[in-house]
């Protein structure tokens, strides 16, 4: 996969190329300057600088086929690491992704994984994006009004316009505010509540949109993805 450089930040091409307003654009010039004026204030952000674009260098622009938004990145420490609801090896799963492991346990009897790291699904074309890409140590959503929205909100109407097919799994209000954005006529939207333990039994437990995704990716003769990340090799 290949990367390249824009302005210090490393991200894989196709991503570079269909975003190319955004990098040189004046809000994304006054998002790093934010970022670096908080840094040198003594401010810790996660993730860590390298891994803010994660999951575009995870999943090519070319490779997506499903995306899984989330809000913004975990605030505690090491659990960040530029993917949606995904924390590296070691670090304990949140609440959020342990619901996800027992949805899956309801959709494939598939064993409560043993990590919560979702880089294999990233590799299979899963982009895990998160509307927001920074977050200030324990402060949760600190980011909210730094423009980041502008940026993600360009993502998905790029994948909207530019791609058909993709499968859009909206997991509570925040991420269903992105619905304008999404062209319903040649891509596929499934909504849900969020995973959160506050929201879970309020109908994300038995959504079935694991089941349902594959079942799409299939009758478009696409291969399915593996959601058993336990088996990442």
């Amino acid at each position: 996969m290949q990367q390249i450089v824009t302005s210090q930040v490393q991200i894989e091409t196709g991503w570079r190329t269909v975003l190319e307003r955004e990098f040189t654009s004046p809000y994304f010039a006054e998002i790093k300057k934010i970022l670096q004026e908080e840094r040198k204030a003594g401010q810790i952000i996660y993730p860590a600088g390298p891994q803010i674009f994660n999951a575009f260098n995870l999943t090519p622009f070319n490779s997506v086929k499903v995306v899984i938004l989330g809000q913004d990145p975990y605030h505690g420490a090491g659990q960040a690491h530029g993917l949606s609801f995904s924390v590296p090896d070691g670090i304990k799963p949140p609440p959020s992704l342990i619901n996800i492991f027992k949805e899956l346990e309801l959709e494939y009897h598939y064993p409560i994984p043993t990590h919560g790291n979702l880089e294999y699904w990233a590799k299979q074309g899963v982009l895990l994006l998160n509307a927001l890409l920074t977050v200030r140590a324990n402060q949760p959503a600190s980011h909210h009004h730094l423009g980041w929205q502008y940026f993600t909100n360009a993502v998905i109407s790029k994948l909207s316009e530019q791609k058909n097919n993709i499968i859009f799994l909206l997991w509570g209000k925040f991420a269903q505010e992105k619905i304008p954005l999404i062209d319903s006529t040649k891509h596929h939207i499934l909504v849900a509540a969020h995973p959160s333990p506050f929201s879970a039994n309020n109908g994300f437990f038995g959504c079935n949109h694991f089941i349902r995704s594959n079942e799409i990716l299939a009758s478009l003769n696409l291969t399915p993805i593996d959601w058993r990340i336990d088996r990442n090799d």
